[in-house]
């Protein structure tokens, strides 16, 4: 394993966290512009499925990425996902049909079900105990700069050029993320990796999920239903407000994001994680409750700014929670458990969503309130007797 230092600062973690930069632009700049493409390859009613589809495969592979992140090494894993990103950014212009686009979508969805399982893993390698809050939420701004720029840069490049070139040039983001993992120094220590083999994929029920992190994972699956609602819907809100740019929201709140993260997680780290995730749930439920009644870009942009602010508390700090309840030499399985959670919410946040929205403007307040509540009972289950009891355990 890599030695710690008392810094967060090393080459590896700067190149890490450009590598997920690029990462996150890749397959993040495709998001607004897919609900009016997959519309104009007579797809309209399947919108929830751009992104459930997305998360069913990222769900599912959330086991075998664990499992070989914590037996043949992190750096192979996070490769395999930028190189999924890399390979379908070149299929897409070749499907000109709904059915094949949607295998197309599912078979994305491997990228994000490997590379931030591999990448979570690295940095608890890397990092001292007493920064991890820190450096996630550091890692998470470098995230949240490719998904607040790729949006918008998308948009841009599709209105610009067309949709076969915002798809190559998603492609190109995956390669450099691929580039600069290859530069990088594996953390799992050499007597613990394996040659990759079909045994590898071998799957146990204890690599499915990982009973120490429960509580993480419940709050996790709770609070990202409204993610799947803003990724599904909030293009189509945009327009109804006048906005020509589909990833404006998205830029709003990963920029919002940005300014919260590092001073959060480094707070967690000196207070405890359960009270600053209670102030994320509150956040959230408020932005669901904004961006439900947003009829004006001015509600719009406060909505935006919550759900980031949200977003900005709860990601790292989520994250940090799960390492600090799992044993260190399955950081990986532990990771997986808390993305298999966070992957379902998001694509059953989707799909509810679009189901009560049903392309009726006058419904999207419905589907994002219905969201909304989710985080209430995220919120509930803080304050239960569960977590009082690991409060005063710990």
């Amino acid at each position: 394993m890599e030695k710690q230092s008392d810094s967060i600062f090393s080459l590896q973690f700067w190149l890490l966290c450009i590598s997920s930069l690029v990462f996150f632009c890749s397959f993040n700049m495709l998001i607004p512009e897919l609900p009016d493409y997959l519309s104009s390859l007579g797809g309209a009613d399947y919108k929830g499925l751009i992104i459930s589809l997305f998360t069913v495969t990222a769900g599912l592979s959330r086991p075998f990425s664990g499992r070989l992140t914590d037996r043949i090494g992190r750096v192979p894993v996070m490769a395999f996902g930028s190189l999924v990103c890399f390979v379908c950014g070149f299929f897409y212009p070749i499907v000109v049909t709904v059915f094949p686009f949607l295998f197309l979508r599912l078979i994305h969805g491997f990228s994000t079900g490997f590379k931030p399982t591999g990448t979570a893993a690295y940095i608890a390698d890397i990092v001292p105990i007493h920064r991890r809050g820190e450096a996630m939420g550091m890692h998470g701004t470098m995230s949240s700069l490719g998904m607040a720029f790729g949006p918008a840069l998308g948009s841009w490049i599709a209105d610009t050029f067309s949709m076969n070139v915002l798809f190559y040039v998603s492609s190109m983001f995956a390669l450099i993320s691929i580039a600069i993992l290859y530069n990088m120094k594996e953390t799992l220590p050499k007597n613990q990796q394996e040659k990759f083999s079909l045994n590898s994929l071998k799957i146990t029920k204890e690599d499915v999920f990982d009973r120490k992190v429960l509580p993480a994972a419940i709050v996790v699956f709770l609070t990202y239903f409204g993610y799947g609602a803003v990724a599904t819907l909030t293009p189509d809100l945009s327009k109804s407000i006048g906005l020509h740019n589909k990833g404006f929201y998205f830029m709003v709140f990963t920029i919002a994001s940005l300014f919260i993260r590092v001073v959060a997680g480094k707070f967690s780290d000196k207070n405890g994680r359960i009270d600053v995730i209670r102030w994320g749930c509150f956040a959230l439920i408020i932005s669901m409750i904004l961006t439900a009644y947003a009829d004006n870009i001015y509600m719009f942009v406060i909505g935006a700014v919550v759900f980031g602010i949200s977003s900005g508390i709860l990601s790292p700090i989520l994250q940090a929670w799960t390492i600090d309840l799992c044993d260190e030499h399955n950081r990986g399985r532990a990771l997986a458990t808390m993305y298999i959670s966070l992957e379902t919410a998001i694509g059953l946040g989707a799909f509810l969503s679009a189901k009560i929205y049903q392309n009726q403007i006058e419904r999207m307040k419905y589907a994002f309130l219905g969201m909304g509540f989710f985080a209430v009972l995220a919120m509930i289950y803080l304050y239960s007797g569960t977590i009082r009891q690991m409060k005063a355990a710990s």
